[in-house]
């Protein structure tokens, strides 16, 4: 999930949450018994503050059925913390949960979120894949809001001054970058390689766009002990070693990957459809000189993993069925086409990335489509925040050459199969 907000509003938002949120089910605040009535909703934060007017214009026509949004911290780790700790403590404080997508199997596995009608919500008109990632158990638990997808950004003006086309494989990717970077004082590649969330979804596109999966079943079957694995592993362990990935690249996060690219240190970056904004913006020293496509992968197109969040029904939720038709105004059509001008945010309605003025003011989508409708979802597991530390410090060791890539595949079979015992 890639929110962006501004430093310092998520320790006012942590003060309003420790020091008790005032429901509106508060004296005078109209409550109802036909699960009608005020909601909260808890989100990470929003920089661009677009989710606000999106909320009043829901608010405007349903009076008696306000939302008030409850902002929490950008970090993905701090969101989930603060949302577990809410859901255990005071399980009716947050009636809806703006959840990052990895997060769906475990919210439902453990009963906090209800299971939804499909009829409720347009479905059909989504992109496919993303409809995976809000079901669990062969049931829907939550309705995709946002999507995203990760792509590579590149260098247009080498690569044409070179005779060149962006890389479709791994292979055109390798050679491009340990030969043509070098040349042009740039680094070759890099994604978000420092041990945090980043790390596991980096891993995860190596590992499937080398055919390779992770886990199985719902997190009950480990698959990562592949050669698919140890190959998509192999080729970000050696990029370091071969130095077509700058070691400082083992440092960055979304934004400092960004900022690399930005600011004309790099050949080739991994990165979300959100970095175009800034790369294409008047600081920028690439501006104009860059394009976005599909990652590539072993022999052909890459994998990348579904990124994005999906709205879910607190299961203790006061108001379930405000909440159910406030989902369904948020993937609605002119909402979710708002979703993107004003949020800058991946839609999921399949039709939105086909508008032919969307396409114009947003060059990347059909790239972007491309990409989404070939992704696929993290591994999917009641235990992902444990798999996803596990996956993140194998990686992490061997990326910084503290162990071969069939050596770590190997070991973080054994810390899945563990995960996965402690499941059952």
């Amino acid at each position: 999930m890639r929110w962006i907000r501004a430093a310092g509003r998520g320790l006012l938002v942590a003060a309003v949450v420790v020091a008790g949120y005032v429901t509106p089910d508060a004296p005078g605040g109209g409550a109802r018994d036909d699960g009608r009535g005020p909601m909260t909703l808890a989100t990470a934060g929003d920089l661009t503050d677009y989710l606000g007017p999106l909320l009043d214009g829901w608010n405007r026509t349903h009076p008696d059925e306000k939302v008030t949004l409850v902002e929490l911290p950008d970090s993905a780790d701090e969101t989930h913390a603060q949302m577990v700790t809410g859901l255990r403590s005071d399980r009716g404080r947050f009636d809806i949960l703006n959840i990052d997508v990895a997060w769906t199997p475990e919210f439902a596995a453990a009963g906090w979120i209800s299971p939804l009608d499909p009829g409720r919500f347009p479905l059909k008109g989504f992109l496919p894949p993303v409809v995976g990632t809000a079901t669990y158990d062969d049931k829907l638990y939550a309705v995709p809001y946002v999507t995203n997808a990760g792509m590579l950004f590149y260098r247009k003006d080498i690569l044409d001054r070179e005779g060149e086309r962006p890389p479709r494989t791994w292979q055109e990717l390798e050679r491009q970058a340990r030969t043509i970077a070098p040349k042009h004082g740039l680094g070759g590649y890099a994604g978000q390689f420092l041990p945090y969330e980043g790390l596991t979804v980096n891993a995860a596109e190596a590992v499937y766009s080398a055919g390779g999966s992770i886990l199985g079943d719902e997190g009950e079957r480990v698959t990562v002990d592949s050669a698919a694995a140890r190959d998509g592993l192999g080729f970000l362990v050696r990029g370091v070693r071969d130095g077509w990935i700058p070691r400082e690249a083992l440092t960055y996060k979304e934004e400092e990957s960004r900022e690399a690219f930005q600011n004309g240190r790099l050949l080739f970056l991994r990165n979300w459809p959100y970095a175009y904004a800034g790369i294409s913006g008047k600081d920028s020293e690439v501006a104009g000189k860059f394009g976005a496509v599909p990652l590539p992968g072993a022999d052909g197109p890459g994998t990348s993993v579904l990124g994005g969040s999906n709205l879910a029904v607190n299961a203790d939720a006061r108001h379930p069925e405000s909440a159910a038709d406030l989902i369904a105004y948020l993937t609605s059509e002119p909402v979710q086409r708002k979703v993107l001008t004003e949020g800058a945010l991946p839609p999921v309605l399949a039709g939105l990335y086909g508008d032919a003025d969307l396409v114009r003011k947003f060059p990347y989508l059909p790239a972007l489509r491309t990409s989404v409708l070939a992704a696929a979802p993290r591994p999917k597991s009641p235990r992902y925040d444990q798999v996803s530390l596990a996956v993140q410090a194998v990686v992490h060791d061997a990326m910084t050459q503290h162990q071969s890539p069939a050596a770590a595949v190997r070991r973080l079979a054994g810390e899945l199969a563990a995960i996965a015992r402690r499941q059952g």
